[in-house]
């Protein structure tokens, strides 16, 4: 999860890491990592041992391979970052369960196989049935892990991600007009950033975006941040068939330096999904006091409040109504500016890490407890 792209769960896993590293000098770590990862990843701490693994995830190779790695470190607690863990892992171990997209949103290449899909559906009641505890990020996922997992209620605890102190305004004119000619941005933007997946909606936002520019006659460009990875026709086909193609921007992957100053210059950050377990990007944003226009059927509203406006992600003249109210506002960003030093102080990555060392204590704790 080092490296010079990490994103997504790769950045939950480097932060949480840093941080447990840099309050916890009694327990001794063992942190499992891919080749680029080991590589980059040099803790000056002395109770670190870092492992190699020759496995990428989601793979059967993964379950096969990795797990006799982790069988040999005989760790007490094991933390996997993630649903995938191997299924004849035998030691006690906590898990994270980000948010349910793995049922709601499988992807292209489980989705066309009946044999990937029962693997996938056999690792995941697996991590879920045999944690010790289970983290997640939200009470939205939360709640969505009971609606499936209504046994799983009573281990599940509730850790807010935290959010790195880089997101600070830019200002500088300089920053931003280069920032801005390196992705050849020439109007007021609208500004997207995530992983490629069908649950993002980029298609949805697509759409509004079209009727933003034709109906309400914007002159504005929309800056689509992240890889393309071309897995999903449906997202190519929007770009290639909207009659205002030429105003969509695709960046590909976007260093963290970057983004403060692609968020300060937006106009607003659109988060359009239709399955967001934390919404990162939606802080990120309003630390940089950039407007937030997001979906209501996420764990948006309970993260950010009422410093962001929502739409139904299914609806886009819904989306689009939103997104102009909020262009057309000169009082919202004031509003983002004032409030955002109180707002940020709920997003920590080392109250991240205190309360998941936490749950590691206890889990260690009931351990003992049951041997005894």
């Amino acid at each position: 999860m080092y490296g010079p792209k990490v994103s997504g769960i790769g950045n939950y896993v480097k932060n949480l890491i840093d941080n447990l590293l840099d309050i916890d000098h009694e327990n001794e770590y063992v942190i499992f990592l891919l080749k680029e990862g080991f590589e980059s990843f040099s803790p000056k701490q002395q109770n670190v041992k870092k492992v190699l693994v020759n496995c990428h995830w989601y793979t059967w190779k993964e379950q096969w391979k990795y797990w006799r790695i982790l069988e040999k470190e005989k760790t007490d607690i094991m933390h996997f970052p993630n649903f995938n863990v191997p299924i004849f892992f035998t030691r006690k171990f906590v898990v994270t369960i980000h948010d349910m997209t793995p049922w709601q949103f499988p992807g292209q290449k489980v989705s066309e196989s009946a044999v990937r899909w029962l693997a996938y559906a056999m690792v995941f009641n697996s991590a879920v049935k045999r944690a010790e505890k289970i983290i997640t990020v939200s009470q939205y996922s939360k709640s969505e892990i009971i609606k499936k997992y209504a046994k799983a209620a009573g281990k599940i605890s509730i850790v807010y991600n935290g959010v790195s102190g880089s997101f600070q305004r830019v200002d500088n004119y300089g920053i931003i007009e280069n920032i801005k000619r390196k992705y050849k941005i020439v109007k007021p933007y609208i500004f997207f950033i995530g992983v490629w997946r069908d649950h993002k909606n980029i298609p949805g936002l697509i759409h509004t975006f079209t009727i933003l520019k034709e109906m309400h006659k914007m002159d504005i460009q929309l800056v689509l941040g992240g890889e393309n990875t071309h897995q999903y026709e449906d997202i190519d086909k929007a770009i290639d068939e909207s009659p205002v193609m030429t105003d969509i921007l695709q960046t590909g992957f976007i260093p963290d330096g970057e983004l403060p100053a692609l968020y300060s210059a937006a106009e607003a950050t659109v988060i359009p999904s239709f399955v967001e377990g934390f919404g990162l990007h939606a802080i990120e944003s309003i630390l940089c006091g950039t407007p937030v226009v997001g979906s209501l059927a996420t764990s948006l509203p309970e993260v950010v409040g009422d410093l962001a406006v929502y739409f139904d992600p299914h609806n886009p003249e819904d989306m689009a109504k939103k997104i102009k109210r909020v262009l057309d506002d000169p009082f919202i960003k004031k509003i983002i500016y004032e409030k955002r030093d109180k707002f940020v102080q709920k997003y920590s990555w080392r109250t991240s890490a205190v309360k998941t060392l936490e749950i590691y204590k206890n889990t260690q704790n009931e351990k003992k407890k049951k041997n005894k």
